[in-house]
């Protein structure tokens, strides 16, 4: 008997297209806080608790508590997931200012600088093989970022800090052997405290905003699920997919950013233009090159 196929919505790549689709529309949720006043902080703390209650509820819904458990009694592995989740809170909170502040353009720089870095640890650390059709992708997107650098005429780093600070998630996740949700309630756990924190003193400075209205409670509760359903997704994909693969697949996030950005207004210069035009070159290059190599498995 032939083994059943896994439905087609559960293909690895699938899901991973549909993460970063959801990640590259994630700015668009963000405009009607900072538009009744809700800053960076306050957004962000927000995301740290609703992230927390709603991992909770995916891990219930799925019935992994006792996987959360194994967890909790290892303590290498806690300190793993850890560190996962400070390079996760630092990729948070400097999207958020980025996009709360005119800068969606520049995180989606980021973002397509991104894949460059997981391509590239994928061959260094686990020997993950480049095609030249690769290699010329990676090199036009290079030329693309260095452009990109030189237009916004200084050191891009908003871009630099989100491109590391996700690599470096992307490359724990892969390597730490537990699935995809009770890994990442825990790194949620790690960060509700502080973000439940600051949240208490920040109402009751009357600074906050969350009680003012429905409507900016609904916002700021709608960051849980932005927050935890995309992450639920890449780490499931992360550990099934090769790091090339995610890094183009990630290509679709920076680009619904870029659009976002510049619907907005933001500036967008001619050599900006020239920059992205090799960005989108080198990402049709490696598309055929994966094409080609789909073609040769089936023949």
């Amino acid at each position: 008997m032939l083994p059943e196929k896994s439905p087609y919505f559960a293909s690895p790549i699938v899901l991973a297209v549909l993460c970063y689709a959801v990640w590259g529309f994630a700015p668009l949720a963000y405009v009607p806080i900072a538009a009744f006043g809700g800053g960076a902080m306050e957004i962000i703390g927000h995301r740290s608790v609703w992230a927390v209650v709603w991992a909770v509820g995916l891990v219930f819904f799925t019935r992994q508590f006792p996987e959360v458990w194994a967890i909790v009694k290892q303590p290498k592995l806690l300190g793993i997931l850890f560190i996962s989740s400070l390079t996760v809170a630092i990729n948070w909170g400097v999207f958020v200012w980025a996009v709360t502040n005119g800068h969606t353009i520049e995180s989606s720089l980021g973002y397509y600088l991104n894949p460059l870095i997981n391509m590239a640890a994928g061959a260094i650390l686990f020997q993950e093989r480049l095609d030249g059709y690769g290699k010329t992708a990676i090199g036009a997107a290079v030329v693309g970022v260095l452009i990109q650098a030189v237009a916004i005429g200084h050191i891009p780093w908003i871009a630099l800090i989100l491109a590391v600070s996700f690599a470096t998630y992307g490359i724990i996740r892969k390597q730490v052997r537990v699935n995809a949700l009770p890994g990442l309630l825990v790194e949620c756990l790690y960060l509700f405290p502080v973000g439940i924190a600051y949240l208490v003193w920040f109402e009751a400075s009357g600074q906050g905003h969350f009680f003012d209205s429905p409507w900016n409670a609904f916002w700021f509760a709608f960051t849980g699920p932005i927050t935890v359903l995309p992450l639920a997704l890449f780490s499931f994909v992360a550990r099934r997919l090769p790091l090339s693969t995610m890094g183009f697949i990630q290509f679709i996030a920076p680009t619904i950013a870029f659009c976002i950005g510049l619907s907005q207004g933001e500036t967008f210069t001619f050599l900006r233009g020239v920059s992205f035009a090799f960005i989108w070159g080198g990402a049709m290059v490696f598309a055929f090159g994966a094409w080609q190599r789909l073609r040769a498995v089936k023949i």
